[in-house]
């Protein structure tokens, strides 16, 4: 009678005869067990018969005996002092194991039946082979993008450590956005760590909900004051900076009207595709297009201009003061992205608008902590009354957790290292050495693209050969480069994007001219060498 108990029935006949006694005295306190016996003493009704059919009421609504998903008998461990009680803790724990990975077998199985029953019927629309497609074309046509695996140590920037599968190789890096090192820099390192160990890691919530602690609106301050705004706003990153300004403005403002820069980064264009009002594109830094353009609209209505001051990938820099008074003559406000000028230009590191006197002229300023000052995150410095309107209906800045304290002390660091002696000499050095390595590349005959900035791009118009430059100078010469492709750049218009910085040494700008000149033309490549 025993065995037709589905839980004792998991163990063996010997189990079973060292804890006799006190397993027979345990039945009579199942409800089913008990009842199956008395059925059993009184007429001939089959055991098993007897067992599934014990009276609801006897069962005091408990799991049910023939329920299969039990494993545990939710009676007999409600007996006490039973000596077969480790060994059905033992023995449910195995049970349980197998009992998961059945299921799990049994639901891999159903997954993969379904999948194929999904690939038989042609009217289902096959999602896997869509994407595999659309991967597959990118791999042709040399545009797919494979992330290098690497890391820095703080110690030996630029220096850092490729991982190559199970191969570990120190190589220079010279595409880095951490223009100054900053990042690295014990000050800010000291900062970091310290916020961490006092505040924990993360902020715990929204600006609105909890996240918003003293160390938000001392930043907020520091950088409103760095750019000579009465407001400043924090964003994750600015690329959402970006993305979520223009779009709640565009959407706010009655009849507004965006005009942007051809070359705008993905982050704007974004923000302005997904507000849905009118806009014009203007041909790259060209102040007359601009102007004929907006000659075109009614005075009184909103447009917003909108352009950066440093462009990220062929490094050249606007004519801020005439883009803004154009702007303004025709009623408009100037929103300028400021990403890869803050912290590199300027008495204090406060960017284009400062080097050149136009704070003043700049409606709405944004700018980037993850580049120059070598943290994370983005922000927006205008006047109180936008900032407050971009706090208030921007969702991308109301519902998404808000900068962890680390980052806001190690920035607020950065930005007191910007504002010294320290930051003008990392400055300069900065400058000195992208002089450097264009003039020592146009002098080898590399089709370096004219750029006033620090920014250092070299035109190959190849998307395979700019990738085989890349791979040469990594495997052959421990330099580390990315090409920059479509949709970064036009189809093309493919180039190496090289950041000099100031903690590289002469010996390493040699390296790289030599190593770039190698793998040039083994890729197949001409230079065109200057004669002085």
């Amino acid at each position: 009678m025993l065995l037709k108990c589905r839980y004792l029935s998991q163990f063996s006949i010997s189990e079973l005869s060292k804890n006799a006694v006190s397993i027979s005295s345990a039945i009579e306190k199942c409800p089913f067990m008990a009842h199956a016996r008395r059925t059993l003493a009184s007429t001939s009704t089959p055991l098993d018969h007897s067992i599934r059919n014990c009276p609801r009421s006897e069962t005091d609504n408990l799991v049910p005996f023939n329920c299969t998903d039990t494993i545990d008998c939710p009676f007999f461990k409600q007996v006490e002092n039973l000596k077969l009680n480790k060994i059905i803790r033992k023995r449910s724990e195995h049970n349980l194991v197998e009992h998961h990975n059945h299921n799990e077998s049994k639901l891999r199985l159903n997954l993969h039946r379904q999948k194929r029953k999904l690939h038989e019927n042609s009217d289902l629309f096959d999602y896997e082979k869509f994407f595999n497609q659309k991967i597959d074309d990118k791999k042709k046509d040399g545009s797919y993008r494979y992330f290098k695996k690497v890391i820095r140590h703080a110690e030996t920037f630029p220096r850092i450590q490729e991982y190559a599968e199970e191969n570990v190789k120190d190589i220079t890096i010279w595409c880095s956005n951490d223009y100054l090192g900053l990042g690295r820099h014990p000050y800010v390192q000291s900062k970091v760590t310290e916020a961490v160990w006092k505040y924990g890691a993360g902020s715990g919530g929204t600006r609105n909900i909890s996240g918003s602690s003293p160390l938000h609106y001392k930043l907020e301050e520091e950088l409103a004051r760095l750019h000579q705004k009465e407001s400043a706003l924090l964003f994750t990153s600015c690329y959402v900076a970006n993305d979520t300004t223009l779009y709640t403005l565009a959407r706010m403002l009655p009849k507004c009207h965006i005009l942007s820069d051809e070359g705008n980064h993905a982050s704007m264009i974004q923000g302005i595709r997904n507000s849905g009002i009118p806009k014009t594109i203007f041909k790259h830094n060209d102040c007359e297009h601009l102007e004929s353009l907006l000659q075109k609209l009614p005075t009184d209505d909103p447009k917003i201009v909108a352009f950066e001051s440093v462009h990220s990938m062929d490094g050249s820099i606007c004519d801020l003061h005439r883009m803004c008074d154009i702007t303004h003559k025709y009623g408009g406000i100037a929103f300028i992205d400021e990403v890869h000028a803050v912290g590199l230009y300027g008495e204090t590191g406060a960017g284009i608008g400062e080097r050149d006197s136009a704070l003043e002229k700049m409606d709405i300023i944004t700018g980037t902590l993850g580049k120059a000052f070598g943290n994370i995150g983005g922000y927006i410095a205008a006047s109180s009354n936008l900032i407050d309107t971009v706090r208030s209906f921007g969702s991308g800045f109301i519902f998404t957790t808000s900068l962890p304290p680390s980052v806001l002390t190690g920035s607020m660091a950065s930005i007191e290292i910007s504002r010294s002696d320290e930051g003008r000499e990392l400055r300069a050095k900065h400058q000195l050495y992208a002089r450097i390595v264009k003039e020592r590349l146009i002098r080898v005959g590399f089709p370096v693209m004219n750029s006033p900035s620090h920014i250092v791009p070299v035109m190959v118009g190849d998307v395979k050969a700019a990738g085989e430059i890349c791979d040469r100078l990594l495997n052959d010469h421990g330099i580390y480069i990315q090409s920059i492709n479509y949709p970064t750049v036009a189809k093309g218009e493919e180039r190496l994007r090289i950041v000099p910085n100031p903690h590289h040494t002469m010996e390493m700008i040699d390296n790289l001219v030599h190593g770039l000149t190698d793998a040039w033309t083994k890729t197949g490549l001409r230079l065109n060498k200057m004669k002085f």
